[in-house]
């Protein structure tokens, strides 16, 4: 196994170790400042894995499969987290997950007619918004809140724009479906 999918297995393994720490709330602020700098480093894994892949020329199914699926368990586990701490709205993660289910979904005929969908760029925006929005999130600051806001809506419209461009851009994989 090479290190970029390393990376990606390990960002799947930092998700417990964020989720407790996120809903830790009553063993004080510095539950959540763990939680943050855990997604701050997990989120780097998402960065640093495929640029080392494409780098390196070790792009391989395997990671073209996983790497999107481990950032969509790490961004509905916030999601939810988030949720739970009332400082998201549920129906802005019932989009973003619903996305993430279609999207999967879609990924899974194309793997069953033979083709692996690579993350598009506006599949990659979506996530980076996505994930510094849940920063935000977390870190909580009073003085940021209308940056947080911004930044959310963003990624709710890159969240459907996403979701968009992977259906038209592969919509004849859909054409086999009987």
């Amino acid at each position: 196994m090479n290190l970029p999918n390393k990376l990606t297995i390990l960002r799947v393994i930092m998700i417990p170790f964020f989720v407790v720490f996120m809903m830790m709330p009553l063993a004080g602020e510095w539950s959540r400042w763990i939680a943050l700098a855990i997604f701050i480093v997990a989120s780097f894994t998402d960065w640093l894995d495929g640029y080392l892949a494409r780098k390196n020329n070790l792009v391989t199914n395997f990671g073209k499969f996983m790497d999107p699926l481990a950032d969509k368990l790490l961004v509905c586990s916030a999601l939810i987290c988030l949720v739970e701490l009332k400082q998201i709205p549920s129906w802005i993660v019932i989009i973003i997950i619903a996305r993430e289910f279609i999207i999967s979904g879609f990924r899974l005929v194309a793997s069953d007619n033979g083709v692996v969908i690579a993350a598009s760029y506006w599949g990659k925006f979506k996530t980076t918004f996505q994930m510094l929005m849940i920063c935000l999130m977390i870190a909580n600051l009073a003085p940021l809140s209308l940056l947080t806001a911004i930044v959310m809506w963003i990624a709710l419209i890159l969240t459907v724009v996403s979701l968009i461009d992977y259906l038209v851009k592969n919509k004849e994989i859909m054409k086999d479906v009987k």
